[in-house]
């Protein structure tokens, strides 16, 4: 009976503290993995040619993809992931462009 009150007083300060945990901002190199995964599991984006950097959660996206569409995903896909503040979007897009020739097939 006389570690109930302890009990009630630990479970409280469990309780009362796992929002500030739950908020924790995500270190630079945690962004870096969630956004390379996600990039790299997205079908349309694949991942494949897109270099990311991440410093104080600024993701800067760099490289080229085939088309322009891909640069835009990239992007949002990016934004989307927690903890991210702000993404720089220098892709390249070699095809798919306005005015660019399709590659051959």
């Amino acid at each position: 009976m006389r570690y109930l009150p302890l009990a009630m007083v630990l479970g409280l300060v469990t309780l009362l503290s796992a929002p500030a945990f739950a908020q924790k901002p995500s270190s630079d190199d945690e962004l870096h993995d969630k956004v390379i995964a996600r990039l790299a599991a997205d079908r349309e984006v694949k991942g494949g040619g897109i270099d990311v950097e991440v410093k104080d959660g600024v993701v800067t996206l760099r490289g080229k993809i085939r088309e322009e569409k891909q640069k835009v995903k990239a992007e949002r896909i990016a934004r989307k992931v927690a903890g991210v503040k702000q993404v720089v979007n220098e892709l390249q897009a070699e095809f798919g462009a306005p005015g660019s020739a399709k590659p051959p097939k």
